[in-house]
This record gives structure tokens, C-alpha cells and sequence, in this order.
């Protein structure tokens, strides 16, 4: 694990036109992960129909399944091998995920792509991360970060309706196939322009890495998902089979915190996690974020779907309120930290609008008109960019040195562990309560123990009039149960603000992974490792 005591200021002098090549193909492979996170959910209901699937919990979830648990691996990889080779790793991992995904005969085959390109997006997006922090001191980053959310901007903008016209056409293995040139372009910016310092990889950097800790946090991630997964589809939530998995994983997580704090030397969570309530504050703001965010990004789309009976083409057109607002708001969020060298108001304002933003969403029905869902969208959309960007300044600021990869390394895996919670608790929730609102004698028609939700929104255009309307009034009232409890979890999210502390942002830096670190020799690298 990096050592941010021992590590040397970097004098942060003019940026020339290599820097901006680096941060070019950061980008490149930026936009990759936001388009494969961003373009799939207005195209699931089609692909899981077409597919002959019912398990679409496990499509959504399958993708930040696999980030969660290879994330806590990042800040150890890259401190041993280096940025570069392992994020060209993550990109090929994003490719062969992609071309599963684009030739799956059945369900299964589809689970198992989108696993794999988790783990190559995740990875991806937790380098990226990285290597801009290595260049960009802390209260400088906020521009930076600014930069990258107009990449997600482009992508919120141009995913949903993309997703959503091809699977329209029957031609949705083209959302996957797409990846392919894209992440060829990326690998090719990160050969060319990404060169920092790669050091030699020697058997006792290895051997330092957090490896008790690691296995620990992977089989207590993957426990608590499987359960969540389960859980009153196919066990009920009381049964044995979802009780022992989900307290074995919270348990087992737990244990692993423990361990990180007491016995580790080089453990994969910062130490400040456990010494400063400003940098655990930001790390509770990241995962009710992570939740929240995820929800809406995957069940918004239901409820244009199913509840308003809108294509998938249109959806995604009606979910524009949401995704500009949160860019633009996320750039405005970085810039004005930066500017006023404060990030406690943002994050209270962030929440406060977020809550807002979920408890009006509530009020959302089958005959809501455009002007309520758009405006409704772009009071959340503030609020969700808001936090989005604010979060990562309390975790960093008190830290020794803002470029600690393990530390954000963490910050992308406790996003991604939370986008998980996000996806299989809303679609627990919608399917729960549809078995409850739907017509009885339509819910006999339907397969038991199974997650019918995302099957059934193609098919409710064909069903009679008057059952049609019930259908639709059934899934908006589920929808609403939805957006109450993440409103409820965004009322937690504000209260982890009253642990944060206004710490000034700092502007030094650790040059060994700066690009003025290239031509260093390794020994440098092993005294901060």
C-alpha cells in the first residue's frame, strides 16, 4: 500500500500537451464504462424477453456484482504492476464481456458476459480514477471532475435512446458489438498517451498485498448478493436459504472491517476510515448515492414502460430530464467546490434535493403528464449530481495525500457494492409489491418464483383494454413504493453529512506516479509501497 506520509510533494507546474493526452484517453475509457452503465437499462425489458428469461435481477446486477468484488483489488494491482498494463487488462475484459453479451443464445450466456464486462467497467472506471488523481492535486480536481461528467453527459444523453432503438429493431446484440471499437480506440489512446511510471513487478510486492483481507470481502460481497438476489423470488425471505447466506455475508463484511483496522499491515481500506468521520462521512455519501442512483437509473425506464406504455426508443427520450441534470449539475458541483475551496454545502444540498427530488417522483401515476415527470426528474437529477461528484472531497481531504489508490480504489468498490443494493432492492421491492396490485387472475397466468417484472412490460401493449389499464395502475403503485424507500434512504444519506468536517482541500501531490515519474528507477517506488 502506498504511503502518503513518506511520499514526495509534486510541484504542480504548467500542464503541457502530453498531460492533456493522458487525461484524453482517461476519457476515452471513461466514456466506455458510461455507455455499457447507461445504454442497458432501457433495452433489458426486450433483451430479457427475447432471451425467453425471467432472472432479470441477475442481468441488472450481474454487471456490478462483478465490480464489487474485483474492485478491492485495484489499489493493490496497480501499486505492484502499474496503472497502464492493468487498466489495458480491464479494457480487454470489457471487450470479450462485450462480445458474449452481443452472441448470448439464452439467458445464462447473457448473465455471464455482463459479469465480465462488470468487472473490465468497474476496473476501468476505478484506474481512470486513479491516474487522475496522480496528476490533478485535490483542489485543483473539481474542473477535472467537471470534465468527466460531460463525458457521462454524452452518455446519459446518448445511451438510453441508442439502447432503446436497437432493441426496438430486434437489433439489440449492436449495443453490445459496439463496445468493440470503442474499447479498440481506448487501448489504443492508453498505449500511445498513458505513459507514467510502470513498475517491475517483483514476487514481494505481490506477497504485500492485502490477501487476508481480499478473499474475506469478496466471499462476504458475494454472500449478501446472492441472498438479496433470492430472496421472495425464488426462497422466500424468511426461508433458510436467504437468512443464512445474507447474516453469514453482513457478518463476514463486518469481520473484514475489523481485520482491516486491527491486524492488517497494508490493508485495502484507508486507515482514515476508521480515524476520521469526514472521510467515513464521504464513504456513507458514496453508497446511499450508490443505491439511490441505481434504482432510478434501472426503474425509471420501467415506469415510462409499463406504467405509460412508452417504446423503448421514447423512454429513453423521456428520461432526458434526468440525464442532462446530472452532469450539468455534477460539473457545476466540481467547479463551485473548487472555486470556493468548500464541500460540506454541496453535499447537504445535494441530499437535501435528492430526498426532494425521490418524494415527488412518488407522485407519479399512469396519467402524470410530461411536464410532471420531466420537472419531477430534473429537481432529482440536480440533487443526484450534485452528490455525485461532492462525495469524493471528504474522503480525500483528510487524507496525508490526495493520489492514495487504495483509498479510491475503495471509493469506486463501495460505489459499486451499493449500485448493487441499488438494483436487486428496487426490483425485490416493484416485484413484491406487483404481486400485490396486479389483477389475481392475471398473477395466476404468470410463472411462480419467478422475476416477472421486466418480462411482462413487452407484453402489456397486447393485453385487453380493460386489463391493460389495471396492468399499467399496478405497476405505477409498485413504482411509487420504489421511490419512497429510496427517499427514505436519501433522508440517511443527508444525515451522514453531520459527521463531515470542512477540511481545506490540499494541494500537494506524490510525484512517483506523475508523469514526471517515467523515467524513474524502481527503488523510488518500493520505499512508498
Amino acid at each position: 500500500m502506498s504511503s502518503e506520509h513518506d511520499a514526495v510533494p509534486q510541484n504542480n507546474t504548467g500542464r503541457g500537451v502530453r498531460f492533456w493526452l493522458v487525461i484524453i484517453a482517461c476519457l476515452a475509457v471513461e466514456l466506455l464504462s458510461a455507455l455499457d452503465l447507461t445504454s442497458i437499462s432501457t433495452a433489458l425489458p426486450t433483451i430479457v424477453h427475447d432471451l425467453k428469461g425471467g432472472d432479470f435481477i441477475l442481468v441488472a446486477s450481474a454487471s456490478p456484482v462483478a465490480s464489487t468484488i474485483v474492485l478491492p483489488l485495484v489499489g493493490g494491482l496497480v501499486s505492484v504492476f502499474g496503472r497502464r498494463p492493468i487498466l489495458l487488462c480491464f479494457i480487454a475484459a470489457v471487450a470479450l464481456g462485450s462480445a458474449i453479451c452481443g452472441a448470448a443464445r439464452n439467458l445464462p450466456m447473457l448473465i455471464a458476459g455482463r459479469a465480465i464486462q462488470g468487472l473490465g467497467g468497474g476496473g476501468c472506471t476505478s484506474v481512470t480514477d486513479i491516474i487522475i488523481a496522480d496528476l490533478v492535486p485535490l483542489s485543483e480536481r473539481g474542473k477535472f471532475q467537471g470534465i468527466v461528467a460531460t463525458v457521462w453527459a454524452l452518455a446519459c444523453a446518448v445511451g438510453p435512446p441508442v439502447g432503446g432503438a436497437l432493441a426496438s429493431s430486434g437489433a439489440w446484440r449492436w449495443l453490445f458489438f459496439l463496445n468493440l471499437p470503442i474499447c479498440a480506440i481506448s487501448a489504443l489512446l492508453v498505449l500511445l498517451f498513458l505513459k507514467v511510471y510502470t513498475p517491475k513487478a517483483t514476487l514481494q510486492g505481490i506477497l504485500q498485498m492485502d490477501w487476508i483481507g481480499l478473499p474475506i470481502i469478496m466471499v462476504g460481497t458475494l454472500s449478501v448478493i446472492l441472498a438479496l438476489t433470492w430472496g421472495g423470488l425464488r426462497f422466500p425471505w424468511l426461508s433458510v436459504q436467504v437468512l443464512v447466506p445474507l447474516i453469514l455475508g453482513l457478518i463476514t463484511i463486518a469481520c473484514f472491517f475489523v481485520i482491516e483496522a486491527l491486524w492488517i499491515k497494508a490493508p485495502t481500506v484507508p486507515r482514515f476510515l476508521f480515524s476520521s468521520r469526514t472521510t467515513l462521512s464521504g464513504y456513507l455519501g458514496v453508497f446511499f448515492h450508490g443505491i439511490v442512483s441505481m434504482a432510478v437509473i434501472f426503474y425509471l425506464p420501467v415506469y415510462f414502460q409499463a406504467a405509460k406504455m412508452a417504446s423503448s426508443v421514447h423512454s429513453g427520450i423521456d428520461m432526458f430530464g434526468l440525464s442532462f441534470t446530472i452532469p450539468l449539475f455534477a460539473i457545476g458541483s466540481g467547479v463551485s467546490t473548487e472555486v470556493l475551496g468548500r464541500y460540506r454545502p454541496q453535499n447537504y444540498i445535494g441530499w437535501i434535493l435528492t430526498t426532494v427530488g425521490f418524494g415527488v417522483l412518488s407522485l407519479l401515476d399512469e396519467g402524470s403528464s410530461a411536464g410532471a415527470y420531466i420537472g419531477f426528474q430534473i429537481l432529482l437529477g440536480a440533487g443526484l449530481g450534485i452528490v455525485w461528484i461532492s462525495t469524493q472531497f471528504p474522503i480525500l481531504a483528510p487524507l496525508p495525500y490526495s493520489n492514495n489508490a487504495h483509498a479510491l480504489a475503495f471509493f469506486v468498490f463501495v460505489r459499486s457494492f451499493a449500485q448493487t443494493w441499488g438494483s436487486v432492492i428496487g426490483g425485490a421491492i416493484l416485484q413484491k409489491k406487483l404481486q400485490h396490485t396486479l389483477p389475481a387472475h392475471f398473477l395466476s397466468t404468470l410463472p411462480h418464483h419467478t422475476q416477472f417484472t421486466y418480462s411482462l412490460v413487452p407484453l402489456i401493449s397486447k393485453l385487453p383494454e380493460a386489463l391493460q389499464d389495471e396492468v399499467r395502475l399496478g405497476f405505477s403503485q409498485s413504482l411509487q413504493v420504489v421511490w419512497w424507500v429510496m427517499c427514505g434512504i436519501s433522508g440517511v444519506g443527508l444525515l451522514s453529512c453531520f459527521l463531515m468536517d470542512e477540511i481545506p482541500l490540499r494541494t500537494d501531490m506524490d510525484e512517483t506516479w506523475g508523469l514526471q515519474g517515467v523515467e524513474q528507477d524502481d527503488s523510488s517506488v518500493t520505499e512508498n509501497n
